[in-house]
């Protein structure tokens, strides 16, 4: 069952759920899902920091890391959803490239896969409503959440985090 406004509000409120800084929840918090902004960080090539108030230019073909502004921490019952806003959309903008779920137990920042398939460079700022967290409950909670026993290389991530896939099994890791 995906959560509604008004059960995305009571989680919150309970404290189950977080999403902060949530600074303006009657302008983010949509139907069933929450806007999120995008942060300070992008990577591309190097780290780069965008100061709020300035503009980080996607160009077309660009791919660059970024992250969201809020953190999030989810209960070990909910599963979350990231997808972009419509209007970025329809700018050809698209903020992930395959990892739009958030496991149940993760807690941080969102890495966003920023792509620009247009043919038009297109100018983020810090703080702007970047993409949307849609929140499902599980029928039951997970029994090993995201942080648990496994290894959980992304738990508690500040800023855009590059891949570390060669910490999987198949890639010769121990995760």
């Amino acid at each position: 069952m995906i959560l509604s406004d008004a059960d995305i509000l009571r989680r919150l409120e309970e404290g189950d759920l977080a999403v902060e800084p949530l600074d303006d929840p009657d302008l983010q918090i949509q139907p069933a899902s929450v806007d999120l902004r995008l942060g300070t960080e992008e990577e591309y090539i190097d780290e780069t920091v965008v100061e709020d108030g300035e503009e980080f230019i996607l160009h077309p073909g660009d791919f660059v890391l970024g992250t969201t502004k809020e953190r999030v921490e989810l209960p070990a019952d909910l599963i979350a959803h990231v997808q972009g806003r419509s209007s970025l959309g329809r700018l050809a903008v698209v903020i992930h490239a395959t990892a739009g779920i958030i496991d149940p137990g993760y807690r941080g920042q969102i890495t966003l896969e920023l792509s620009n398939l247009g043919t038009a460079p297109v100018a983020l700022t810090p703080g702007m409503r970047i993409s949307q967290v849609l929140f499902t409950e599980l029928k039951s909670a997970a029994e090993r959440p995201y942080g648990a026993e496994r290894q959980s290389k992304y738990q508690d991530q500040s800023g855009p985090q590059a891949s570390r896939i060669q910490g999987d099994r198949e890639f010769g890791g121990d995760q």
